[in-house]
């Protein structure tokens, strides 16, 4: 079916499991098509046209990198329940971002040489950074300060009564705490529980985000996603009102990448650019024409 969600993922990636979880809160059904963790992706890269990141999001020949984008599609395709409210987006990038890097050092420090060398070598080549855990390792104390003032904030919202840092039900802001609390916790579970123990409210809420599920998934091959978005035509999309910011008005040829880590530039004609996200038509021999849509906050946009 060219309109079933189709995620790009791995099931250790923490990225991938904020888009999980909304799938479980919308109650959704999607095919579940696991890449590796490292390169070489030669099948993920033939819909991305060179983004590398997990998770990705495919409906049929449109491809959505970013779990920002990815989020934002799923509840514009499932509005119900409701799950993005107002500054949601602000508290995401600041969990993504912020958040996850003290996260990262204390996961990363701990582990030390324990590492795959294979994996290291990888994530020094996304990052564009050494990746080195002797570093991690002495920033510890402060990443795990800044972790547990974060987790302090979290556990006086949470105190104050309602279920969910918004309310009675779970929202973005949910999500965005969790990629790391699901994360720090998987990796370093008693180190966690060790952390938080005096911090009220985290608990219930952290069994509260997991109860929740991941919907209902059934696994297709990346062959087989492949196969879909040859046989699909992307959506047409609305152009949006003039230029962008960078000069570059639609039809363009460009090139987008993330500002962040990653920044493999992915080239094709500009289609549509907003506030929202940055659409781009490019083609590939296994796969045809296909659509390629990121957020517009956290990436750049240039001529080609």
């Amino acid at each position: 079916m060219s309109d079933e969600i189709i995620l790009h993922h791995y099931w250790s990636s923490p990225f991938s499991e904020k888009v999980r979880i909304m799938l479980g809160i919308k109650r959704a059904a999607w095919r579940s098509v696991i890449q590796p963790v490292i390169m070489p992706k030669p099948d993920l890269i033939a819909l991305t046209g060179g983004y590398r990141r997990i998770p990705v999001m495919q409906i049929g020949a449109d491809v959505f990198l970013d779990s920002a984008a990815i989020m934002a599609e799923i509840e514009r395709r499932l509005p119900e329940p409701k799950v993005i409210h107002g500054a949601d987006w602000a508290l995401n990038a600041w969990a993504d971002r912020q958040l996850f890097q003290p996260t990262v050092a204390i996961i990363f420090g701990a582990l030390g040489d324990a590492v795959d060398p294979a994996f290291v070598k990888d994530r020094e080549a996304l990052s564009g950074r050494p990746f080195d855990a002797a570093a991690m390792r002495a920033a510890g104390p402060m990443a795990r300060a800044q972790f547990a003032a974060a987790m302090a904030w979290l556990g006086a919202q949470l105190t104050e009564g309602a279920p969910f840092v918004g309310g009675e039900a779970p929202s973005l802001a949910d999500i965005a705490f969790y990629l790391n609390v699901w994360f720090y916790r998987a990796v370093l579970r008693d180190a966690f529980d060790h952390g938080v123990a005096g911090l009220p409210g985290i608990g219930g809420w952290r069994e509260r985000m997991a109860a929740i599920g991941h919907g209902t998934h059934a696994d297709m091959t990346p062959a087989e996603a492949l196969e879909i978005a040859a046989a699909a035509e992307p959506s047409a999309v609305e152009p949006g009102e003039g230029e962008a910011p960078e000069g570059l008005a639609p039809g363009a040829a460009v090139t987008v990448s993330a500002d962040d880590y990653g920044r493999d530039p992915i080239a094709g004609t500009l289609l549509a650019v907003n506030a929202r996200e940055i659409v781009i038509g490019r083609d590939d021999p296994r796969v045809g024409r296909v659509n390629v849509h990121v957020p517009r906050a956290g990436y750049g946009l240039s001529a080609a």
